[in-house]
């Protein structure tokens, strides 16, 4: 990837095409319209300029518009200039969009947002993440041999299927944190745990990059991206960050995802460590949306969307750093990202919810379970955690102690729900395939001509009463 060209400064843009040229320049301002792309000088020149205008032209009238809206950001780049941003239109959209899809639980199926099955939700989002922002660092390995580690708690087996356990727990870790206010101490155990056991030199974990570690942003060939701050500068630049985290500063209002964007960006900017800083930039994104009130972003994944364009990733760095520390850049970006993430969670809601709808259908088509057992496979669907007693069934459907122990052993005998013994009593739970169980027995019924069965319990049930 090639370093985007820099513009010319405006000042030396204008005087090159001079005042009366600019006055009439400024006939174009309508015909330019307020909503555009946020384009860099490097795409404009690649594109048709309007009629009546040169590149340099058209890029002049940009930039005029942008400088009077641009606001200065405590954070200064190693030259000790200000990063700034504003609001374009097409960002003010974006706003509307996660403000819409993260502000409250009320437009979530009751999957979501009840406890006994939001967890699922919850952890395929962590997992997806811890994968996804471990792949974009460097780590090689299949989404499945990764789910596959974290689901059955096995060891991991070299250094990147470590990156990605790390970040699972760490991302567990932060639902614990998001209450807290940020500090310097708390980055550090950030890093700790986004790095523990994958740093060539072990003892970095946690604490900043020292003087004689030469830190650089560069690809494969040697070309530098970017040079961070000096590592004498990084304490203080730290408390300013924090301060920024925790609301300190500006003295103006910045919308909460904005803040978490800037955030994400502050930390990758100095990159305070030898390793690991983008693990920890997207770490301390994900406390600052959660911290900031957007408690549905536990279920969001980012670093899914931003690895499907890693280029486009780092271009939104670059384009900052090479048109005047213009933070709008990577905002825009980032809140795309965090858009279309928004967008993909309630699209997975609803395939989820539909799925759902389909087995509750199969299960109405089976017309040989009596209405108790679909009643109890109706709520074990909406509430999988839960296990169910002989007893149990036979309290809540008012009958004898032999019919709903008939209901539960049939289930089990049919595939739909599995058993083990607690203490004395006997404990049934669903399967976890339920939706190819009920779709399998309502193609094709199971045969109860029998009058009796005996199953593995050593027991033995009539189903006829």
């Amino acid at each position: 990837m090639k370093i985007p060209q820099s513009p010319k400064p405006f000042h030396n843009l204008y005087n090159n095409i001079g005042g009366d040229r600019f006055k009439e320049l400024l006939d174009f301002v309508p015909i330019l319209g307020a909503k555009d792309d946020y384009l860099h000088w490097n795409e404009v020149r690649r594109r048709p300029a309007p009629e009546g205008l040169t590149h340099e032209e058209w890029w002049l009238l940009i930039k005029w518009g942008r400088l009077s809206k641009l606001r200065d950001l405590a954070l200064r780049d190693k030259n000790g200039q200000f990063f700034k941003f504003f609001l374009p239109d097409r960002l003010l959209e974006q706003l509307h969009v996660i403000d819409r899809g993260l502000g409250s639980a009320w437009n979530l199926p009751e999957a979501v947002t009840n406890p006994a099955t939001r967890n699922e939700y919850v952890v395929s989002s962590l997992i997806q993440e811890s994968i996804t922002s471990s792949q974009l660092e460097g780590a090689v390995t299949t989404r499945e041999v990764a789910k596959a580690m974290l689901q059955s708690g096995r060891p991991p087996r070299d250094t990147s299927e470590r990156m990605i356990l790390n970040n699972y727990r760490t991302m567990q870790h932060i639902m614990d944190l998001r209450d807290q206010p940020l500090t310097p101490e708390l980055v550090f155990e950030l890093h700790r745990r986004v790095t523990e056991e994958t740093l060539d030199k072990p003892d970095a974990a946690g604490r900043f990059r020292r003087a004689d570690e030469l830190i650089r942003v560069m690809d494969l060939e040697g070309t530098v991206y970017h040079e961070p701050p000096a590592a004498a500068e990084l304490p203080e630049r730290l408390a300013a960050m924090c301060a920024f985290a925790n609301g300190n500063a500006p003295d103006f209002f910045i919308h909460p995802v904005i803040r978490a964007i800037i955030l994400h960006f502050w930390l990758a900017y100095d990159h305070p460590f030898v390793d690991g800083n983008g693990r920890t930039a997207r770490a301390l994104f994900y406390w600052a949306m959660l911290h900031q009130g957007f408690r549905l972003f536990e279920f969001i994944s980012i670093s899914q969307i931003l690895l499907k364009a890693p280029s486009q990733y780092a271009l939104s760095f670059l384009h900052t750093e090479t048109d005047s520390n213009d933070l709008t850049y990577f905002i825009v970006h980032q809140a795309e990202v965090i858009q279309r993430a928004v967008l993909a969670l309630h699209d997975y809601v609803n395939q989820k919810t539909a799925r759902l709808k389909e087995v509750e259908k199969c299960l109405r088509g089976l017309g040989d379970l009596n209405h108790r057992q679909q009643s109890l496979l109706a709520h074990a669907l909406r509430h999988p955690d839960t296990r169910y007693t002989i007893e149990s069934h036979k309290n809540s459907n008012g009958v004898a102690y032999q019919t709903a122990r008939t209901d539960l052993l049939n289930l089990v005998e049919r595939g739909l729900m599995v058993t083990s013994k607690v203490g004395k009593a006997w404990v049934f739970r669903i399967v976890g395939d339920m939706q190819e169980k009920l779709s399998s027995l309502a193609s094709a019924p199971v045969s109860t001509d029998a009058d009796t069965t005996t199953l593995q319990l050593g027991l033995k049930v009539t189903p006829k009463e």
